[in-house]
């Protein structure tokens, strides 16, 4: 089973990484199961890994708009051109939030509304990778 969900060591490095209140970028990798798979006592339309985790999306897009979040980038993912063997994914977005406060209040709102239960059932594995928006350093 891949990484779908962040554990309690990885929220709390997350919670006392620098830069506090700076806006964040979170590097989304993300790869669909073949068939989407719900929990028994979930009722939800057999579908694809990609149409459970678009059922999320709705729910998530419109938590996003209401923390002051925006997707910077988002679309299918050509090829993988360095990483370990045989590691792939079917799509990539970079979601910025205004704080790390803002990423953990639209987490509560997705799980309060039971959104989640789609992104569990979609994907295979992810990546969900915080940065800080740096300067590009200048040619010399």
């Amino acid at each position: 089973m891949g990484a779908i969900e962040p554990n309690s060591e990885q929220i709390g490095a997350f919670l006392a990484a620098e830069p506090g209140d700076s806006p964040i970028v979170m590097l989304n990798l993300l790869r669909f199961r073949e068939r989407a798979e719900y929990p028994e006592d979930f009722e939800a339309a057999p579908c694809d890994g990609r149409e459970a985790y678009r059922r999320y999306a709705e729910h998530a897009l419109a938590a996003l708009e209401k923390v002051g979040g925006r997707i910077v980038l988002a679309g299918p993912a050509l090829a993988t051109v360095i990483a370990p063997g045989g590691e792939a994914w079917d799509e990539v977005a970079l979601v910025e939030y205004p704080s790390k406060e803002a990423f953990l209040e639209l987490g509560t709102t997705v799980e309060s509304n039971q959104a989640t239960v789609h992104r569990r059932a979609g994907l295979e594995d992810s990546r969900l990778i915080a940065m800080i928006q740096g300067q590009v350093p200048a040619a010399k």
